[in-house]
């Protein structure tokens, strides 16, 4: 699996910023302001893809969170000739730890990049 960059700053033509969302897509803080203000995330919109990323809402509970990874896989999966840059979505605003939100990505394509912190638990 390849690593997901500690940061991103920018994208390369075809790379998608995935990132973690609230239902309603306000994009107010964290990884989804970056989103919002440098890759095109739009405001109210919490789920999907948009621009060049994909939000994934992870402030509705764990079992929403793991409906969206398993959305997302599909989607990632549809879409090889995308390349996706998941961060450790759930793990900043949203609370979760790494070990609980990490194994709702197991079975992902060759295309999404993982955080670190996600491998000792995929």
């Amino acid at each position: 699996m390849e690593i997901t960059p500690g940061r991103i700053t920018a994208l390369a033509p075809g790379e998608v910023f995935v990132f973690g969302s609230n239902a309603a897509g306000h994009h107010g803080g964290g990884a989804a302001l970056i989103a919002h203000r440098d890759f095109g995330a739009v405001w109210g919109e919490g789920h999907g893809h948009h621009g060049s990323t994909y939000a994934i809402d992870t402030m509705s509970g764990l079992d929403v969170l793991a409906a969206e990874a398993r959305t997302f896989t599909e989607y990632a999966a549809a879409h090889p000739e995308l390349r996706f840059l998941l961060t450790p979505v759930g793990c900043g605003i949203a609370g979760y730890r790494p070990e609980q939100v990490a194994p709702l990505f197991t079975g992902l394509p060759d295309n999404v990049t993982v955080p670190r912190s996600f491998l000792p638990y995929l």
